[in-house]
């Protein structure tokens, strides 16, 4: 079994889009702070979190907290985007050969979830 949140750090720190693949589970779920319905399958879980990896991967991100469980973790992150602090927790389940099956991101504030709604809009866009 692999490391899950090893692994997501790592894909994190490099930006590798394409490491996802391997990651993700085929009945992979996200979950979008700005987005009510669930996104049901790899390839959409994928391409919102390489949406994520363009609109949160700058200098200032970090993880604060994490609390790690058998096959699920609670991840508290912190970053500036333009000029604006944003917090909030990547809640990650994975299964037992540890892929990710469900990811949802929770932010704060308000001002936050507006900006990330904006921003992620602009991202998926052109995959629509």
């Amino acid at each position: 079994m692999i490391d899950t949140i090893a692994v997501w750090h790592k894909l994190l720190e490099t930006k590798d889009v394409a490491g996802l693949d391997a990651l993700l589970a085929d009945d992979a779920v996200f979950h979008s702070p700005v987005v009510h319905a669930p996104q049901l399958g790899k390839a959409l879980t994928q391409r919102y979190l390489a949406a994520a990896f363009g609109v949160f991967g700058n200098d200032s991100f970090r993880y604060v907290r994490e609390l790690v469980g058998k096959r699920d973790a609670v991840l508290e992150f912190q970053v500036e985007i333009d000029g604006l602090s944003v917090n909030g927790v990547d809640m990650i389940k994975w299964d037992g050969e540890g892929k990710i099956v469900e990811f949802k991101v929770m932010i704060r504030p308000l001002k936050a979830i507006n900006l990330i709604h904006q921003k992620m809009a602009a991202m998926l866009q052109p995959m629509h």
